[in-house]
């Protein structure tokens, strides 16, 4: 969820031109605990974090992406999911087609 939180946010601020930096400024004020901008993604906790966040003993040990490269790794993974879940519908729904021809073959 956060994760898509972060992925709208960022489509937002891009698709008015703004930068992540903008982007932050105009919705929120970055990282709760040290004001500071939100420019990485810990993959571990599935978290946005602040530079001072990252160097914190809770995320040192994590892997760490820039935060619209997560972004836009989530965005591919979340696609790709789509499109396979759309397939599996199609293929439902011409199986229940062919049920439902058989029935009313039977009837």
């Amino acid at each position: 969820a956060r994760v898509l939180q972060l992925a709208r946010r960022l489509s937002r601020g891009a698709a008015r031109g703004l930068g992540p930096e903008e982007e932050e400024d105009e919705e929120e004020e970055g990282c709760p605990k040290h004001r500071e901008p939100l420019e990485l993604f810990c993959q571990e906790d599935a978290a946005a974090l602040c530079a001072i966040c990252r160097e914190s003993r809770a995320h040192r040990a994590h892997s760490v992406l820039p935060l619209p490269e997560a972004a836009r790794r989530y965005k591919e993974q979340i696609q790709a999911r789509l499109q396979t879940l759309k397939e599996e519908r199609e293929k439902l729904l011409e199986l229940r087609e062919a049920e439902m021809g058989r029935i009313r073959e039977l009837w």
